[in-house]
C-alpha cells in the first residue's frame, strides 16, 4: 500500500525539508499517496533566496546534457500538465526551444543526438533562417540551431505554489520560516529540530537546495553552491520577443560559455543568464547578493553579439543559486548511510524544468524504497 504505517507513533510519516522546487513536488506527490506529510522551509513560500525564482525557468527536450534525460522530461510534462489543470494560472508555456552554436559545438550536436535517439521532431536551421524567422536574433553566420518545438519555459513561482496548493488540498503540511537545525535519524525513525519545535517522522526527504552542503555534511565535498545573476533589458522592438514570436535558448557563445534566454513574460524586459556566470563559489548564507555592474556587462556581452535589439536599458538583475556536483548531474538518491533518509540536490543549474518528476521520483523513494524512473546516474556514490 502507498500509505505508511497509519498505526505509526510519529508526528509524520515523512518530513521534507526545504519547499522549494523539488521540496514543494516532493510534498504533493506524498501528500497525493495519502501521506501524512510535513515539509519544512526556512524562508517564504516562494521566496527569493535559493534556486527556484526568477519568473520563467526554460523547459527543453531536445538537452545536449545527455539523452537519458529525456524519459525523463517526457514524464516532467505529463506531470506539469496535470499539475496546471489543478491550479488557477498557466505553468508551462510552449513556444519552441533553440539550441545555437557552431556546428560542431556540443550544444548543437548533443541536442540533435537527444532529438534522433528519442525520435522528438526537429528542424536543423542555419544561421539565416533563424534570423529571419525569429527576429529578434542576429546570429554570426556560422552559427546553426536545433529547433525543437516543444521547448519553452515554466513560471517557477507559480509552478511552486501550485505544488503547494495541492499539497494542501491532499492534506500535507507545510510550514515557512521555520528553519531546521539539526537533524538525526536511525533505521526506524527520523528526528528533526526547528528553531520552533521538534518533529519525528519514519521517512525525511532532503530537498535543501543550495544548503543542501550544510544538512548533508557526508556530501559537502561534492555539493558546491555557486552564484548567479539574471538580467532583464528593455527590447527596441518588443513584439520581437513576446512568447508566440521567440523560443526559448540556449548558446554555445565560445567553448565553455553558454548563455540562455527567454521571450519577454509577465515582468519588463527580456531575460538572459550566463550559466555559471563567474563560476563564483559562494556561501549561500554570506553571499553578496545585491547585483554587480560586471554582472551587467557579461550579459550585455553575448546580446550584443546575437540579440542586439534586446539590448537596451536595465529593467532588473537578481541572484540566485547554483549548487554544482563535480560532473554537473543530479543527485536523486537514499542517503549513504540511512535508507529511510532520500536525498535530492546538486541540481547543477539545470534541475527545475524535472522538479515535477523528481518529486514523484522522490514520494517512490520514500514509500517503497526504489523507483521505476531511470536515476542510476544519479546515485550519490558515483564519487
Amino acid at each position: 500500500m502507498n500509505k505508511l504505517d497509519s498505526e505509526s507513533k510519529f508526528d509524520y510519516d515523512v518530513l521534507v525539508v526545504g519547499v522549494g522546487g523539488m521540496g514543494s513536488a516532493a510534498t504533493h506527490h506524498l501528500a497525493a499517496r495519502g501521506v501524512d506529510v510535513l515539509g519544512l522551509e526556512r524562508y517564504d513560500i516562494p521566496h527569493t533566496m535559493g534556486s527556484s525564482h526568477g519568473v520563467t525557468r526554460i523547459i527543453r527536450k531536445a538537452y545536449h546534457e545527455h539523452p537519458d534525460y529525456v524519459p525523463l522530461l517526457n514524464r516532467a510534462y505529463e506531470l506539469w500538465d496535470d499539475l496546471e489543470a489543478q491550479h488557477d494560472q498557466a505553468l508551462l508555456y510552449t513556444h519552441g526551444s533553440l539550441a545555437l552554436g557552431r556546428p560542431d559545438s556540443e550544444t548543437v550536436t548533443g541536442a540533435q543526438e537527444a532529438c534522433q535517439t528519442h525520435s522528438l521532431e526537429y528542424e536543423r536551421l542555419d544561421a539565416a533562417q533563424i534570423n529571419e524567422r525569429f527576429s529578434g536574433f542576429d546570429l554570426p553566420d556560422d552559427f546553426v540551431g536545433v529547433y525543437q518545438p516543444e521547448g519553452g519555459f515554466l513560471w517557477s513561482e507559480q509552478c511552486i505554489v501550485a505544488q503547494v496548493n495541492a499539497t494542501h488540498r491532499e492534506g500535507g503540511t507545510i510550514h515557512a520560516r521555520e528553519r531546521v537545525t539539526e537533524w538525526e535519524a536511525t533505521d526506524e525513525s527520523v528526528r528533526v529540530v526547528t528553531d520552533r519545535d521538534t518533529y519525528t517522522a519514519e521517512k525525511l526527504v532532503i530537498a535543501a537546495g543550495a544548503w543542501a552542503a550544510k544538512v548533508l555534511p557526508e556530501l559537502a565535498n561534492v555539493l558546491q553552491p555557486q552564484r548567479q545573476v539574471l538580467g532583464w533589458f528593455q527590447p527596441a522592438a518588443p513584439v520581437n520577443f513576446r512568447p508566440e514570436s521567440m523560443p526559448v535558448y540556449v548558446v554555445e557563445h565560445d567553448e565553455d560559455d553558454l548563455y540562455y534566454g527567454f521571450p519577454q513574460f509577465n515582468v519588463p524586459g527580456v531575460k538572459v543568464g550566463k550559466h555559471y556566470h563567474f563560476r563564483e563559489d559562494v556561501d549561500p548564507d554570506e553571499m553578496a547578493r545585491e547585483p554587480r555592474n560586471e554582472d551587467e556587462v557579461v550579459l550585455r556581452e553575448w546580446l550584443d553579439h546575437g540579440l542586439p535589439t534586446a539590448n537596451g536599458p536595465p529593467m532588473a538583475l537578481s541572484t540566485c543559486l547554483y549548487t554544482n556536483t563535480p560532473d554537473k548531474e543530479f543527485i536523486i538518491d537514499h542517503h549513504p548511510t540511512y535508507d529511510n533518509v532520500v536525498i535530492a540536490c546538486g541540481f547543477s543549474g539545470h534541475g527545475f524544468k524535472f522538479s515535477s518528476v523528481v518529486g514523484e521520483i522522490l514520494a517512490d523513494l520514500a514509500i517503497n524504497g526504489e523507483t521505476d524512473h531511470p536515476i542510476e546516474r544519479f546515485a550519490a556514490d558515483r564519487f
